[in-house]
């Protein structure tokens, strides 16, 4: 073989292989919720109900409970989750994102950083904003927590989240609703559970519901 032949085609086979790599290192986004069981999933705190109904899971409240949280056995560091949510008006929600519970039982409190899910009503709502629960209340800095009607009353709202180092992004609908940085919260919270969050009502409402589908997660490097 002719010496220039032999290089080009080293360089093709080098540059394949650094492509094959990148794939595989760049990870795929996957189910964490298979649509028909809770499998993988655990309560911790409240006696909200969680059932899986029609694909979705459904999370339900419980007159004196407080804060309810179904949560991922698994941790996650950096990624990007994504789902579909539809809440009661009446009722505030959230997920978690690398959460823990105190002293890491599953009666601990649970804490750390909260995507909120809530109802626009007709002034907005701070959906999509982050609350720190039980780390000191919200993150997303005074100035910036202006109510919004990017998330739709009554109807299947899709969420991405990006968490990557001390960066939290959160788009609601393909609009952009919060790009946070927090190393004091990184720092204590690097890496932890997902938690869809039933939230306590007012003795003598509900019952009122929230629902998950389509809950996917992608591991970033």
């Amino acid at each position: 073989m002719h010496a220039s032949l032999k290089w080009l085609l080293a360089g093709f086979l080098a540059c394949g292989a650094g492509m094959v790599s990148s794939s595989a290192l760049a990870g795929e986004a996957v189910a964490i919720f298979d649509g028909k069981t809770l499998t993988g999933w655990k309560q911790n705190n409240g006696t909200a109900t969680f059932a899986v109904v029609d694909g979705t899971i459904v999370g339900t409240t419980a007159e004196g409970s407080p804060n309810s949280f179904l949560c991922t056995e698994k941790l996650y560091g950096d990624f990007q989750l994504e789902f579909d949510v539809k809440v009661d008006n009446q009722l505030n929600s959230g997920v978690m994102i690398r959460s823990q519970t105190k002293d890491g039982t599953s009666e601990g409190r649970v804490n750390g950083p909260q995507v909120e899910i809530e109802a626009s009503g007709e002034k907005g709502a701070e959906s999509g904003y982050i609350y720190g629960e039980a780390i000191g209340g919200w993150m997303t800095k005074p100035e910036k927590l202006i109510p919004h009607k990017k998330f739709k009353d009554g109807e299947w709202n899709h969420y991405k989240i990006v968490a990557k180092g001390p960066r939290i992004q959160v788009w609601i609908n393909g609009e952009e609703v919060e790009d946070l940085t927090d190393e004091k919260v990184f720092a204590s919270h690097p890496k932890g559970f997902i938690g869809l969050q039933v939230h306590g009502i007012k003795k003598g409402t509900g019952p009122y519901s929230v629902a998950w589908k389509n809950i996917t997660l992608k591991e970033l490097e």
